[in-house]
């Protein structure tokens, strides 16, 4: 069965539990994120615990990577199973932009010298929403706020100074701040076709990859901010009545194994950063990642630095309905 997106299997999930459907779903193993792992945590919907059953997670970096047992600062508690890091990065043509930026403050100033050459994606795509998180992350008095469930009197605070910032903003994006591309991957043409310099993207090996199938410059670089970006790790969870989920554990085993992970942050393949501990694998297992080739393109780990938590659903909520209040009409 295809789907659209995570949010429909949801749902599937849902109708069927209120449909009496306790075995025999139709949904076996979900990729969640955010609100909609809170959701189905909360309303039971969830196969588990599940993550120490799996024989490749005694591998899984819980200390150094503290997202993989934590999402959007809710407990997963063996819910579900982490299977790739993920953190903000900007992709800038270097040709065209020599020095990175270093804060949002500073992305707003330039792109009023520079109009209509940066963009974000459509803030009903999690990675425009996350364009607007960073920004708060930046811009709210109380960056502690950001990691508790909003109430108004932490909210109003941070949106004034969310959207005095994205006032400033908008009007300088491209098309005018009038439209939006729909996804991270549909600012890449953007950028090659030479229409856009910088770009926000949730993979840190973005510009590397696309450099590699030709859907970007060769001189597309990356950068970070000075006070850090955002990054969580993916999961994968079984649904309660799920049909199948001993094969859904062994595909989520699967993609835990050293072999799996090193080919996934392969920048030639997907280059996605491992969620487990290198020092724990066996030597043959660390040598399947020392072998990855490198990219100008790409920062190190240490370049990275260590990503923000992401904020609790509650903000990501509450600030995608205020964008559309505003200005999605």
């Amino acid at each position: 069965m295809r789907l659209r997106d995570t949010s429909e299997a949801v749902a599937r999930v849902v109708a069927e539990k209120a449909a009496g459907r306790a075995s025999g779903g139709s949904v076996d193993l979900i990729w969640i994120n955010g609100p909609n792992f809170l959701a189905m945590k909360e309303q039971g919907l969830l196969f588990g615990p599940v993550l120490d059953r799996l024989p490749n997670a005694r591998f899984v970096d819980r200390e150094g990577k503290p997202a993989t047992v934590v999402d959007f600062t809710v407990p997963v508690e063996g819910l579900a199973v982490p299977w790739r890091m993920a953190q903000v990065v900007f992709i800038h043509d270097a040709a065209r932009v020599p020095n990175p930026l270093r804060s949002m403050a500073a992305l707003a100033e330039w792109a009023r010298a520079h109009p209509g050459r940066t963009t974000h994606p459509n803030i009903r795509n999690f990675l425009g929403v996350t364009f607007l998180k960073q920004a708060l992350y930046e811009l709210a008095p109380d960056r502690g706020a950001l990691l508790r469930p909003a109430t108004e009197s932490m909210l109003r605070p941070a949106a004034e100074a969310l959207w005095a910032w994205y006032d400033r903003l908008r009007p300088h994006l491209w098309r005018g701040g009038r439209h939006f591309p729909e996804s991270g991957p549909a600012q890449r043409p953007l950028m090659l076709d030479g229409e856009l310099d910088i770009f926000i993207s949730f993979n840190p090996a973005e510009a590397a990859v696309a450099i590699a199938n030709g859907q970007l410059p060769e001189t597309a670089r990356t950068f970070v901010l000075e006070g850090g970006t955002i990054g969580n790790a993916s999961f994968l969870a079984i649904p309660f009545n799920a049909a199948h989920v001993a094969a859904a554990m062994a595909t989520a085993d699967f993609l835990l194994s050293a072999e799996a992970q090193a080919r996934a942050q392969d920048p030639r393949v997907l280059g996605s950063p491992t969620v487990l501990d290198l020092a724990a694998l066996p030597p043959e297992d660390r040598a399947r990642f020392a072998a990855l080739p490198a990219s100008p393109a790409m920062l190190t780990g240490a370049a990275l630095g260590r990503p923000l938590e992401e904020p609790h659903p509650s903000w990501m909520t509450r600030i995608t309905a205020e964008w559309e209040r505003r200005y999605g009409g």
